[in-house]
């Protein structure tokens, strides 16, 4: 066999391709965590969720969906109050009268003008019950858009990682068809001086051409992944720096659920339907009680056919009503609350049991990840042992062109995977911390303004009136929202 530079002329092809092996071996144990340069201003995990957070149009839907319920309870506050109410009328009369033959035409006007008043004294407790349950669901709902800030962040995040896997993916193809290029050129190189058969120039023609398709379907999973993030996030992923490990993680499955338990919004969502259905059994109850209203008026009436009469008048009085007989509605309407608070109180127990599930296997989903990445580790090392062994073998000439070409595919698949255990290892930290109800922008403490849910409600849990200072100063604010 002949030798150059005292090799066989059987390991000239391996040792042409070594810049790029090298380029390749230096992502062996590169971790996903920092493959990607460090560049300056590169975006971090924390920037990504905070502009997820600022950028939703889900989260400003739901804003305004609990602001609506803040005025569902000032509306409820005001069916106990007073309501006042005024009316004007003006009325012509014309007649013709006829004695025999002899018409007479007379005409006249009449005005009147009053107010009204008439106030709720008792109902059965169904009105402030009604409030109760209008004061419930505002908490409900800020429970709710909870959920929603915890869908947004983790899908946020979910979409960093994505990029990042398939950005480093990427890079891992791109090296591999560079080398890949430069065997088949060694190998075509040898043909022509007959040292290998066409076999062995087709080999790695078909790895090539496999490497090259698998490229082309990385650079499709990229543009992808780069979609999904501008979606979640609200702007194009630039340059992004390792990911941030933001909040914390309990050391056992057990404290994992007993978090969730407590805190995840769904739990307490789950317990306010709970309390609503039964104020609404209240509700249905007071329904077959009396109702007592108190009721005012005061007016002023003139009338045209003598200009010296008017009349002023006032009454004040009260009346009690109640249901005899609604067709069996109003017990149907009992019946309906009773079986909604039984399911409600089923519900609780179906979400309780979600809840701990889902923290039990995500907490599961870390420790796998974590295995994953430490066998993925040695398995790259491995990989890298073996693919070292088989190229000096075929140096020696006891393998062929297709062995190494075999060895370099495992240990390009060996390299992946354990990439993309490391992503799967972050993305279930942060599934982890929406199964427990932390993953939201006060406890990640995000640089963003944090959406207060109690400062609209307090400034409509009065019911201010239009004419007053406060309401004009919330119409203000709703025409500017709405030129927005």
């Amino acid at each position: 066999m002949l030798k150059q530079d005292g090799l066989p002329a059987t390991g000239r092809a391996f040792v042409s391709s070594g810049r790029a092996r090298r380029a390749l071996r230096n992502l062996a144990f590169g971790s996903v965590l920092g493959l990607l340069p460090g560049l300056a201003g590169a975006e971090t995990m924390g920037q990504t969720l905070a502009d997820a957070y600022r950028n939703s149009g889900l989260l400003e839907q739901n804003r305004a969906v609990l602001e609506a319920a803040d005025e569902d309870a000032a509306q409820a506050l005001a069916s106990l109050r007073p309501i006042l109410s005024w009316s004007v009328s003006a009325d012509r009369s014309v007649g013709d009268t006829y004695v025999g033959s002899v018409k007479t035409t007379s005409a006249a006007t009449s005005t009147s003008a009053g107010l009204s008043l008439s106030l709720l004294l008792w109902d059965g407790g169904a009105t402030r019950t009604s409030l109760s349950i209008a004061k419930e669901t505002v908490l409900l709902t800020r429970q709710q858009l909870l959920q929603v800030e915890q869908q947004v962040l983790l899908r946020a995040a979910t979409a960093y990682m994505e990029v990042r896997r398939a950005a480093d993916t990427l890079s891992l193809r791109q090296a591999n068809v560079k080398l890949l290029e430069q065997e088949l050129q060694a190998a075509r190189d040898r043909f022509d001086v007959g040292e290998v058969t066409r076999t062995d120039v087709a080999q790695a023609e078909s790895a090539l051409a496999t490497a090259r398709s698998a490229l082309t379907s990385a650079q499709g999973t990229l543009e992808q992944a780069k979609l999904e993030y501008t979606a979640a996030v609200g702007h194009a992923p630039g340059n992004l720096s390792s990911p941030d490990h933001l909040g914390t993680i309990p050391p056992t499955s057990n404290e994992a659920v007993n978090i969730a338990l407590k805190t995840h919004p769904s739990m307490d969502v789950a317990r306010r339907q709970v309390t609503v259905a039964q104020l609404q059994v209240a509700v249905a109850d007071a329904g077959t009680k009396p109702s007592l209203d108190l009721t005012g008026s005061y007016g002023y009436s003139d009338s045209a056919v003598d200009d010296d009469t008017h009349q002023l008048s006032g009454t004040v009085g009260l009346s009690l009503s109640g249901p005899i007989y609604s067709g069996g509605a109003l017990a149907s309407a009992k019946r309906s609350a009773l079986l909604n608070q039984k399911a409600t109180m089923a519900n609780l127990h179906v979400v309780t049991d979600d809840i701990r599930q889902s923290a039990a296997s995500a907490w599961s989903d870390i420790q796998i990840a974590r295995a994953a990445t430490v066998s993925g580790k040695e398995a790259v090392r491995a990989a890298e042992v073996a693919f070292n062994g088989v190229r000096e073998e075929a140096n020696l000439g006891s393998r062929t062109t297709l062995d190494v070409l075999t060895q370099e595919q495992d240990l390009l698949d060996a390299r992946v995977t354990y990439l993309s255990s490391q992503v799967d290892e972050v993305e279930a930290r942060y599934t982890l911390l929406s199964a427990m109800g932390l993953l939201t922008a006060q406890n990640l403490k995000l640089a963003v303004d944090i959406y207060d849910p109690a400062a609209y409600y307090n400034m409509v849990k009065n019911a201010p009136a239009e004419i007053s200072s406060r309401g004009r100063q919330l119409d203000k604010m709703l025409r500017a929202i709405g030129q927005n």
